[in-house]
């Protein structure tokens, strides 16, 4: 546990240590002894948050809250949730926008870039939208002024796509993606600093692989995002 710990450089709390001791080791440990033992051992997971911020705009489109916080699918490429956040690096700031499925939550595409504009939104939703092979999702984010632009709107017409809005002040209607942004930041951002755009990459770069590749989850029976996606199809 100690050794795991050091290498998640202390992101786990004893759930999903318990997943990854498990599987380690072919037996299903309680978690209750997990819990024991990481006190004993002093192990702690190292968790922040930090409140998200909004930014308001005038919309070019609006569309109802389709999703109605239907956070559940069964199958993948029917569902997803997107929005903007913000890092700092130095003296400056970098936006991350990301496309999540909420079958099995993985980040189906991301962009991080150095504004918060359409370009950005524009250029995750292509690459999103490339990788789908006759699906039609309804994707939900909030109400950010690349989203309620008519560029957006046309990217997703285009796409067959069904647009969804969260309602003014609800961040709960958008709860599956805060709650990415906030373990993104947890897990990886506020526990080192960064000088630069590169660095700031390669840091988002590792832990998003690591999310969808090798971070165990117990509500997808003890497998990761790609690996459920993967059993599913």
């Amino acid at each position: 546990m100690k050794t795991l710990h050091k290498k998640v450089e202390g992101i786990y709390g004893y759930r999903r240590m318990t997943l990854n001791i498990n599987r380690m080791f072919n037996h299903q440990y309680n978690h209750k002894r997990i819990f024991r033992l990481m006190n004993i051992a002093g192990i702690q997971s190292v968790i922040r948050r930090k409140k998200p911020q909004y930014q308001r705009s005038i919309p070019q489109h609006i569309a109802e809250n389709v999703l109605n916080r239907e956070f559940t699918s069964e199958k993948p490429n029917e569902k997803w949730v997107t929005d903007v956040t913000e890092f700092k690096y130095g003296s400056r700031k970098a936006y991350l926008n990301a496309i999540l499925d909420l079958h099995d939550g993985s980040i189906i595409s991301y962009v991080l870039g150095h504004s918060n504009n359409n370009k950005l939104v524009f250029q995750t939703l292509d690459e999103a939208i490339g990788q789908l092979d006759g699906e039609h999702p309804l994707i939900h984010s909030d109400r950010g002024f690349q989203y309620t632009s008519h560029g957006f709107k046309r990217r997703l017409n285009q796409a067959g796509m069904t647009q969804s809005m969260s309602r003014v002040g609800k961040c709960i209607d958008n709860g599956p993606m805060e709650s990415f942004w906030g373990t993104l930041k947890c897990e990886k951002y506020y526990l080192h600093k960064y000088e630069s755009f590169e660095n700031l990459t390669k840091a988002i770069d590792e832990y998003i692989y690591f999310y969808n590749h090798e971070r165990y989850q117990e509500k997808l029976n003890g497998l990761s995002p790609v690996e459920y996606r993967t059993k599913a199809a």
